[in-house]
């Protein structure tokens, strides 16, 4: 790694005590091969997409980290409003995650792979009690020290990695970035929000995953049934519903009934957030667009979120057959 001059103040400079913690939440949206980055003085947002139909979002706080110092220059601070993109860039995910196992990771097992025989899946019933927190070191094994450096814009990201008195630096190098705006979620014009545990919805996912299914429909009304998610595939179709029961569903606002169907392919991308947080929050606007916001316990930290967006399916005259044809085939 080239030293960095005493008189160059990186625009970014951070160290984590923990290396592990970082990798178990950017595996989380790890479903394409670049990440675009973005440094605020709150901490690093990480996002992901797949042609624009769907969005991976990562927020590493600032507390997840033992120092965390972001020093812009004086032009972006001065000039609110014009956009200044000093502060972003991409890097190649696939390489970062590589980099952070470089000293070895215990990866996470599926937490239900192991649950009770007698746990009965969408009607069964089980406890949080005794289990270790996702991004506990009980889980993860002992911690190593990572430090990030971003000098200026062009720079590569620098990566220095300690573990048992072993160092390891990395040069990641960093584009232009490819996209600026978010799949734009409407808050002040939401048609549902819904928090619940995350685990249930896991569930419920991988259930509706045995008929095959190319779509997954959820629909949600103020009155019963409350909250559906249906499948239909080439092996049958399938259907999950949730009662509005406090302990099953902590908060329910849907004022009228709404219905919005979304690819099972992308859904699935969202799998790894789902068995990894202890809450989701389910959201949706007037245009289709679905949040999932996902509460992930980090030991010795507090919390961290992960949120996945998903533009709805929008079936054209034929696309029904065509989609039916290729799933008997």
């Amino acid at each position: 790694m080239n030293p960095i001059s005493n008189d160059v103040i990186p625009l970014f400079t951070a160290v984590s005590s923990s290396v592990r913690h970082l990798f178990q939440l950017l595996k989380c949206i790890n479903f394409a091969t670049k990440a675009q980055v973005r440094i605020t003085s709150e901490g690093l947002r990480f996002t992901v997409e797949e042609s624009r139909v769907v969005q991976g979002i990562a927020f590493l706080e600032k507390s997840l980290f033992a120092s965390y110092t972001y020093a812009p220059p004086a032009s972006s601070q001065a000039e609110d409003d014009e956009a200044d993109d000093t502060d972003v860039f991409q890097i190649s995910l696939t390489a970062l995650l590589e980099t952070l196992q470089i000293f070895g990771v215990n990866e996470i097992k599926d937490r239900w792979a192991s649950r009770d025989p007698a746990y009965g899946g969408i009607t069964g019933a089980f406890g949080r009690g005794g289990r270790p927190a996702a991004f506990g070191n009980r889980v993860l094994g002992m911690t190593g020290v990572c430090r990030l450096s971003y000098v200026a814009k062009g720079e590569p990201l620098c990566v220095v990695l300690e573990e048992a008195g072993v160092t390891t630096s990395c040069e990641m190098v960093t584009y232009e970035p490819e996209y600026q705006e978010e799949i734009p979620l409407q808050r002040d014009a939401l048609t549902l929000k819904i928090i619940m545990r995350s685990n249930w919805l896991h569930d419920a996912v991988n259930e509706l995953s045995s008929t095959s299914p190319a779509r997954l429909t959820i629909a949600a009304s103020p009155l019963a049934p409350y909250l559906v998610l249906s499948s239909n595939g080439p092996l049958g179709s399938a259907a999950v519903e949730f009662s509005k029961d406090a302990q099953l569903l902590e908060t329910f606002q849907v004022p009228k009934r709404t219905v919005n169907t979304y690819k099972h392919s992308l859904i699935k991308m969202a799998t790894r957030a789902m068995s990894s947080a202890s809450k989701v929050s389910i959201r949706g606007d007037e245009q289709g667009v679905l949040s999932l916001q996902f509460m992930i316990e980090v030991e010795g930290v507090g919390v961290s979120f992960v949120e996945f967006r998903f533009v709805p399916f929008l079936a054209e005259d034929g696309d029904d057959d065509r989609e039916s044809e290729e799933e008997v085939s």
